[in-house]
């Protein structure tokens, strides 16, 4: 029997996203279908490298089309990615394509712990990632990175001077502690720290990125209403500790997200310091600021528990040496590039739904 294009298509119409809840070629992830005598060839392109169900796809993919063709006809299945994005038409940064604030209310509970191993998982995946260290009054990126002693390079393009990030770990980096000495303090008013984020956006040389991570500051101040004036942001994560007073600070953050006059998606709560587990003593788990406290915000908000990240001495050790955790092979390892997984497949679901999200204008 010979089959066609056509053929393979219509079986593969069947097989759906699990995430997306829609078939793959209305969704346009099946690409050049190609039908030979004794062999059928496609490629599947997911919403993300990091997809965690690449293999189910994969074999979802093969079982419906040997339905229709038989045993006897070979298949190869190419997988690849394509991240999605929402910021279409956007005048800044156009060739990002997903902008995430990572938030957290209160200080001190490891957001930008979470932000730097999430930037790196995500670029272990092989996305194309970014990081603004936004916390102008205490930018934490340099440490966590290595890189405390190093500046970003200046281009020329067009008569303008443009900032180049700096690379590490395979994540282009920007932070206010690159532009002033690491013993000063930052003396700003609100003003001028804004001003500092919006060069990041408007005179940095990014290139493509698949992903944009913003470290806030505590709060929720004038930093954060500068970033949704500044660009359409594709949602925020918010970062807690299961304990009370750190809670009732996320829930502040979260609900600012969700003010009309702003608008961004929250795509996720990370429970971090969830539980101690001494490294001698892997299995055990000792809850001791709490327990699910982060999974019960965002119950009551109705959205996802991204990961739950214990409390592990390496994790602060690998903060301190400037060697994120998640480059080192581990269960703190694992946990994070989990994290990412989970984290990219709430952005590709974020932008396949309609988009109401715009640039807040000054009031």
């Amino acid at each position: 029997m010979n089959f066609t294009e056509k053929d393979i298509l219509q079986a593969l119409s069947k097989v759906e996203d699990p995430d997306l809840k829609r078939d793959l070629v209305s969704l346009n992830m099946i690409r050049d279908v190609k039908v030979e005598p004794a062999s059928v060839s496609f490629t599947v392109v997911l919403t993300t490298p990091a997809c965690p169900l690449k293999d189910k796809i994969r074999q979802d993919c093969y079982d419906a089309v040997e339905a229709v063709v038989g045993e006897s006809m070979e298949i190869n299945i190419t997988m690849t990615s394509s991240v999605t994005t929402s910021r279409s038409n956007a005048p800044l940064l156009p060739d990002v394509k997903n902008i995430i604030a990572i938030a957290s209310g209160k200080g001190g509970v490891g957001k930008s712990t979470v932000t730097a191993n999430l930037a790196v998982a995500l670029a272990k995946t092989g996305a194309k990632v970014g990081l603004i260290d936004a916390d102008i009054y205490g930018p934490s990126v340099p440490t966590m990175f290595n890189c405390e002693h190093e500046q970003p390079a200046v281009e020329q393009i067009n008569g303008k001077n443009m900032i180049v990030p700096l690379e590490q770990y395979g994540v282009k980096l920007l932070s206010i502690g690159f532009l002033a000495p690491p013993d000063s303090a930052m003396i700003w008013r609100g003003p001028m720290a804004s001003s500092a984020l919006k060069q990041f956006f408007s005179d940095a040389l990014w290139g493509d990125l698949d992903y944009l991570l913003i470290d806030l500051p505590p709060g929720t101040g004038d930093i954060h209403l500068t970033l949704v004036q500044t660009v359409p942001v594709t949602g925020a994560v918010i970062v807690t500790t299961p304990q009370k007073v750190a809670l009732a600070d996320a829930n502040k953050g979260l609900l600012m997200f969700r003010q009309p006059a702003i608008n961004v998606p929250v795509l996720g709560v990370v429970e971090n310091m969830a539980y101690f587990t001494p490294e001698e003593l892997p299995e055990n788990k000792y809850y001791i600021f709490g327990k699910d406290g982060g999974k019960k915000l965002a119950e009551k908000h109705g959205v996802a528990i991204l990961g739950e990240i214990p409390l592990v001495q390496s994790i602060r050790e690998s903060g301190d040496s400037g060697l994120p955790v998640v480059l080192k092979e581990g269960p703190m390892q694992v946990a994070f590039m989990e994290l990412a997984e989970t984290l990219a497949r709430q952005i590709a679901i974020r932008n396949a739904e309609p988009q109401t999200q715009k640039t807040v204008l000054h009031a």
